[in-house]
Parts: structure tokens; sequence; C-alpha cells
């Protein structure tokens, strides 16, 4: 990168100078070279050795030793009459013969039919043996000969040189920044900015490379996944996609602050390790409560936002731009990382502590279905609570700790055994709780448990001296986890799957709803993005999301009676009600076509589009005016155009997060109106 500095500027333009010089001099020599390429004056042009060994080729035919023509050339068919006078020919015919046959030829035309053709006899002719030249004395020839064989020579020759002059220039070229003085200043490739799109709309994205990892990150929106060089090179390079590169930024290898951000980081985690352990534990803790502070700032927040709002399907934050490379958002926010392991460790601050102790007293009363008939709460804090009232006679008995383990085992059990139960197309038993879409997936025994310990771990739960101590033997439990025991990274990993799951069944119920209820513009975006975002839980084993088919499905029916609303306004004629038409087919339709056809994509997807586009295809061939024909021409290519250049597919609305509680309503509700085939109502 030595030329691009500034301190190299006088050295670097005397070097472009040079090379200016040099392509100057090759274009010259190309010019002489193509003279002998391309010889001639005519419209065809030969290479000039290729014309002179041809010349020397006829020259020679007549020098000793050469091969006499034995073909016999006598004539044997008939002669046709021309209309066009025939080529110069080296066969000879005296102009007494030719006078004796056209008198013989008259007088035979006399005695036939008029409409016969006349008849020529054969004729003798004289043959030359081959193409040599007439007259020629042994002398003349050896010395064209000797010339055309010296000329050839000259010229190849100087064709050799030409070409050697031209590669030794060439050479140079390559070579001027060699110099060095410019080998100072090593460079690495840190970073890649992308544009997919056109020049009026697109999305963009970054490829940066991580040093302690020793990888390349891609940052799309909210999103940040692994990448390769090879994924790289296809989105930067273009030619598959309406994809490039278009920024590349360089580090300076040798300054300090390439390794700035790695120093620091390491140097901290190398200054943590060297603290007694309890102090790295309490570290540790405190870094995992400010996450679980920030998760608690956020939802008081959208709970504030909801009751300023009056629509609470747009009162809280849940947006889709974490659909990567496969979806471009029309617009994206910069917000704090969400700490979703607490937010399903505090799902259920809704209920009081005085429900706690309600239920308590209800479970010694008349039993846990009777407790939990009695209020409506989360399946997780029904867990909690029932737990804690199953563990009071323990903890009576032999304590605070021994309540807690007592409590957790139930609690554990309870879960367990809801993993294991058969699903129901009503119900989905990994809505209810965490823990269960965990369990179900085999996620890691410590993920789990340490999960399931910060549940009782909730400051929620310090009601009376009972729950008190429960929590605060679950927290020291916590603070007692040592890195080595828990990977946080894989546990925070989970948690996000889960968010994600959750999130794909919200747009997918959504989506369910509107489409029942006709609104099918607004419900194929919900599905569309729920099976874009599904798509990336199911690469990682088939239970970790949703159901695939019954997304494809109603995403298929919605795409379907869209194209026939769009296909109806398009025939109106009428110019608003056509504008609405194509809007439709460019904002929607066309987009969620052309990533069906980039996903793994079923027959009846298959069969789907096929119908679609033979829909505007028929409109080819009838009558329609200007203004339709134009926007037929504009639109069809990207119709037909299977590829996915310049997808931008409009965010679905922010919906609200329900609580696992009411989230299994709506997902019983919504599936048996599927299956009853009647309109969803969820209260």
């Amino acid at each position: 990168m030595d030329r691009f500095l500034y301190g190299n500027k006088k050295l670097v333009q005397a070097k472009r100078e040079e090379i200016k010089k040099l392509k100057d001099q090759i274009t010259v020599l190309q010019q002489k070279l193509e003279r002998y390429t391309r010889y001639g004056s005519g419209a065809s042009r030969f290479p000039l050795p290729d014309m002179l060994q041809y010349v020397l080729e006829f020259a020679g035919s007549r020098l000793p030793g050469a091969p006499p023509c034995t073909q016999d050339l006598t004539p044997v068919a008939e002669c046709q009459i021309s209309e066009t006078p025939p080529m110069q020919s080296r066969v000879t015919v005296t102009q007494a013969e030719s006078a004796k046959v056209v008198a013989s030829a008259l007088a035979t035309s006399r005695q036939e039919p008029a409409n016969e053709p006349i008849q020529f006899p054969r004729l003798p002719v004289k043959v030359p043996e081959g193409h040599v030249p007439h007259e020629i004395t042994k002398d003349e020839i050896s010395l064209v000969v000797a010339c055309l064989q010296r000329w050839r020579e000259e010229v190849e020759q100087d064709i050799k040189d030409l070409n050697a002059s031209i590669a030794l220039l060439s050479q140079s070229i390559d070579q001027m920044y060699s110099d060095p003085l410019l080998h100072q200043v090593p460079y690495h490739l840190h970073a890649v900015l992308v544009h997919e799109g056109q020049a009026n709309a697109g999305h963009y994205w970054a490829y940066i490379y991580n040093q302690p990892r020793k990888s390349w990150l891609k940052y799309n929106d909210i999103s940040v996944t692994e990448s390769s060089w090879e994924e790289l090179e296809r989105d930067s390079f273009g030619g598959l996609r309406n994809a490039s590169a278009y920024c590349l930024m360089y580090i300076n290898k040798k300054l300090p602050h390439f390794a700035a951000a790695d120093y620091v980081n390491g140097q901290t985690q190398r200054e943590v390790e060297s603290l007694p352990l309890e102090l790295q534990h309490y570290i540790q803790e405190d870094n995992w409560r400010l996450e679980q502070e920030v998760a608690e700032w956020e939802e008081q927040s959208s709970k504030m936002a909801q009751m300023d709002q009056s629509s609470p399907a747009e009162s809280q934050d849940l947006s889709s731009s974490d659909l990567g490379q496969e979806l471009s958002s029309s617009s994206s926010s910069e917000r704090v990382a969400h700490s979703h392991s607490s937010e399903h460790a505090m799902i259920a601050k809704e209920q009081t502590a005085q429900a706690i102790a309600k239920a308590a007293d209800a479970y010694e009363k008349a039993g846990g279905l009777a407790a939990l008939n009695k209020m409506m709460l989360s399946p997780a804090m029904q867990g909690v609570i029932l737990a804690i009232a199953k563990a009071r006679q323990t903890f009576d008995r032999d304590g605070s700790e021994a309540g807690l383990v007592k409590a957790f085992h139930e609690e554990y059990s309870r879960l367990y055994s809801l993993s294991t139960e058969t699903p129901t197309p009503q119900n989905d038993p990994r809505l209810q709780h965490v823990l269960v879409y965990f369990l179900q997936n085999n996620a890691p025994k410590q993920v789990v448990e340490r999960t399931l310990l910060e549940q009782f771990a909730d400051k929620n739960l310090s009601y009376d001296e009972r729950s008190i101590s429960i929590m605060k033997v679950a927290r020291a439990k916590l603070k007692e986890i040592g890195p080595d025991e828990v990977d946080m990274e894989e546990y925070k990993k989970w948690h996000e799957d889960y968010s994600l799951f959750r999130k794909v069944s919200i747009y997918l119920l959504t989506g369910l709803e509107l489409y029942q209820n006709k609104q099918y513009y607004e419900a194929l975006t919900y599905l569309v993005y729920a099976y874009q975002s599904n798509l990336t839980l199911r690469r990682k084993g088939a239970n970790r999301g949703a159901n695939a088919s019954l997304i494809a499905l109603y995403r298929r029916k919605c795409l379907l009676k869209l194209n026939d609303a769009a296909a109806a306004l398009f025939e109106s004629s009428n110019e608003l009600s056509v504008d609405e038409g194509v809007n439709i087919l460019n904002e929607l339709i066309i987009p969620c076509m052309h990533l069906i056809i980039n996903n793994d994509t079923s027959k009846d997807d298959l069969d789907a589009v096929e119908i679609m586009r033979n829909r505007w295809c028929a409109y080819l061939g009838k009558d329609m005016n200007e203004d339709l024909q134009l926007k037929l021409s504009e639109f069809l290519p990207r119709l037909l155009d299977g590829s996915s250049e310049g997808i931008v597919l409009k965010e679905p609305p922010k919906i609200r997060p329900n609580s696992p509680y009411d989230l299994c309503s709506r997902f019983a509700a919504v599936m048996e109106s599927i299956h009853g085939a009647s309109t969803v109502t969820v209260k």
C-alpha cells in the first residue's frame, strides 16, 4: 500500500510517468506488430509469414524433384450455358476448334425441337500438370525461392523481436512498484463494505476481520454472524447477484493501534485472571446484573410506550432486521443488545408477590390445580410458585438451602415431564417455558441448570421471609458458578435461539390471524419474515424452529390470493387501481417469489410460482393500451427473473411480544381456527 501514501507522492508520481511512457512504447510496438500479423491493403488481411510461405510453395513447385500432377482433368460432364462469363482458366482451346464446335451445334439445333437444350460435344483440351508458374527458367525460380525464404526468415525474426520487446516492457511495468522503497508499509485487509441493489434503492452490509478469532464476521443490520473468505468473495466480486464491494479498508500492520483492541481485551482478561477467585466471581456476577438491569429497563420503557400508544399492535420493538443477507430492511435502528436470558428469567414479572402467597396458601388448602385456577399466571410463574409451595415443609424443617434444592427438583421434574409430552396441533409445550425448548433440543446440562436457578433468584420472589431466603440462596449459588463450569457464550446463544423461536411464533400467529381475516397483504409480510427467520433455527435442528411446512403453506396461499388481486386491479384499466396492482407486485409479490426460488424450494412452491408467472405472461397475447403495455414490460422481466438481485422487502409492523401464557392461548386459538376453518378470535 506504499504507493497510496502521501509521503511517497513524488516517487509514485515519477513511477506513474515512467509507466505511461512504457505503455506508449508498447502501443507503438503493437502497431508495428499488427502490420506483420494483418498484412494487406484490402478488406481481408493475413499474417505476412503465412503469405510468404504460400508464395514460396507456389514458386517451389517448378523446382526439380517437385511431384508432377497426375490427376485426370478431362471434362466428362455437359457444359451448361451460363449468363455470367466464366473465370479465366488455364485450360486452353484453340480458336479453330471453337468455331467447329459452334457450327456443329447450330446445325444440330435446326434438326431438334426448340425446347431441348443445345448439346455440345466433348472437347480435347490441354491441361497443365498443376498450379505452377508457366514460363520461368531454373535460375529465375531459384532466385525467387531464395528471396522468399530470406524474406520469411527476416519477417519471423522481426515478429519475434517485437513480441520480446513488448513482453520486456510489460514486465517492467509489472515490477515498477517492486522498488524496496515502496515495500516499507505492509497493510492488512480489515473490512469490506458491500452494497446490493441499484442506485436508488438497496441494502448495505460489512465484512470485518476479527483478529482474535482469525475469521471474518458479517455485520448485517443487528445480525452479526461468522462468515468465510469464500462468501466474502462471492458477495464482493459481483457477477452472480446485483451486489459488489464498494469500499475496502486496510490497516497498517506495523502501527501499534492495529492490535490495540486485542491488547486491551487480552490485557483486561489477564488482569481479571490474576485476581482472587472470589473477586473474579464478583466481577462476573456484576456484569451479569448489569445485563439484567438493561433488560429490565428496556422492559419498563416498552410498557410506558404501550400506555402512550393507542394501538397495541405497534407498542414494542420486535423488529425483523436480523434476517441478514436474505432480506433487506427498508430501515433499521441502533439499540442496545438485549439480554435474552434475562428476558426469559423475568418474563413473568407482571405477577406480584401477593400472587405467590395466594398460590401457596391455595396449594396447601385445595391442591395445585385449584391454586392455578384462582389466578391467571404465566406457565413459568406457575411452576416457580408451586415449587416453592411444595418445598415449605422441607424449608421449615431443614432450612433455606434444602428448601431451594427441593423446589429446584420439583420444578425441574415438572418441566422435564412437560418436554416429553407428545405435542398436539393446538399445543406446543416449547412456548410455555424456555427450559422445555432447551430440554427438547438437548441443551447442555449447565445451561439448563443455570437458567432454572436464575428463576429462583428473581427479586420479585422476595415477598415473605421464606421466599427471600430461597432467593438469597439461589443468588449465592449463581455466584459460586465459575467461568469454567458454564460457557457463557454458549449460554447466551441458547437464549438467543429461544427468543428467535418466540419471534417466529409471533410472526406466524400474526400472519395466520391476518390471513383468516382476509388481510393478505399484511399477512404475507409476517409469514415471509417468519419463514426466513425459521430457516436460521432449523439449520441447527428440526425441533429448533416452528412448523416450516405450515408457514410455507399459508405463505403460498397469501401469494396466490395477492396475485389474483393484483391481476384484477391491473385488468380494471383504472389508473389508480392499475398502479395499486403494480405496487403490490413490486413491493411484495416479486421479492417474495425471488426469496422462495433462492431457498430450498418445494414442488408446491414452484408450482405456485409458475401459476403466478403464467397469469401475467398471458397478457402478452392480449390487446391493451400503451400505458398497460409499458407497465407490463417494466415489471414482467423482474417477475420472470429467478435471481435474488436487488430484493428490498418491506419490514412488517412492530408487534408486542406476548407473555408465555398469552402466546400459548393465542397459539391454541389460531390452530383450532385453522383446523376448524373458523375466523380467529383471540381475547
